[in-house]
């Protein structure tokens, strides 16, 4: 039973020992590898957004969109600053009216990353299709997963892993292309002052004349006027003068008239 115990320990240190043989020959790779990146042509996106001003409390800040919406910016940073009439401005100096204009410009560069990867060695244990073991020019041993369709050239000829033997002269290259888009953002946010404020509708003066002068600046309609009378006298005694001085007169007419009648008889 102990010898049965030691067989089984023996094995298990021999099974680790592989294991940590195959590791360190992995971390131990001396396979040529050169990577170059191709770049094409830029494309550029320019965004421009506008928004007014509606309040700023603290280090948060509400803009009303052109499309009438409100936005809650919360936690603005300090080092945020708008280029409004030439001047940096930071979120305590934004006012209510304010214009703000964010310009976001996107350039989006195509990449291609392509990595070659290059090895030369001499077989020293195949496990087709996955995995070869070879023997690198500095002497040492190196296990290499084997990709789905990867050719070797042995002595000019292309050979899959199938074709591959003990104490051949490998190489093999392995092409790997990599397209990618690189993403670049640039944010610059600008403003205006809010439009000055209309002129008040300042009320009319009016000028309140008391009544004592408006009668002596413009004098009332006059009243209709009343029938003329003669002054009422204190006797009647001039008015029997009169008549008798009348009397007397026609006295002396009528004498008069008879002499002359007489006369005229004669």
């Amino acid at each position: 039973m102990n010898v049965r115990n030691k067989q089984q320990q023996a094995w298990l240190m021999v099974a680790v020992g592989a294991i940590a043989l195959t590791v360190t020959l992995s971390m131990s790779a001396q396979v040529q590898t050169e990577t170059t990146t191709t770049s094409g042509p830029a494309t550029t996106e320019v965004q421009v957004d506008r928004a007014t001003v509606v309040l700023v409390d603290g280090n948060d800040l509400v803009v009303k969109t052109e499309d009438g919406r409100l936005k809650h910016f919360a936690h603005v940073p300090e080092s945020a600053k708008a280029t409004v009439d030439g001047q940096q401005l930071g979120i305590h100096d934004l006012k209510p009216g304010m214009t703000l204009e964010r310009t976001i410009t996107t350039t989006t560069t195509p990449e291609t990353i392509t990595t070659v990867s290059h090895v030369t060695g001499t077989v020293w244990e195949v496990n087709p299709p996955s995995s070869v073991i070879l023997t690198l020019d500095d002497g040492k041993n190196q296990q290499f997963k084997i990709p789905d369709g990867q050719k070797f050239n042995i002595d000019g000829q292309m050979t899959d892993a199938w074709g591959l033997q003990k104490g051949m002269k490998v190489s093999a290259t392995k092409i790997v292309e990599v397209p990618e888009e690189v993403v670049a953002q640039q944010r610059q946010i600008s403003g205006t002052m809010p439009p000055p404020a209309p002129p008040e509708d300042l009320p009319i003066l009016i000028l309140v004349v008391p009544v004592e002068y408006a009668a002596a600046a413009a004098p009332p309609d006059p009243a209709p006027l009343a029938p003329a009378t003669l002054p009422r006298t204190a006797s009647q005694l001039p008015l029997i003068g009169i008549l008798g001085i009348v009397t007397l007169l026609s006295g002396v007419g009528l004498r008069t008239l008879r002499l002359r009648a007489a006369r005229a008889r004669a």
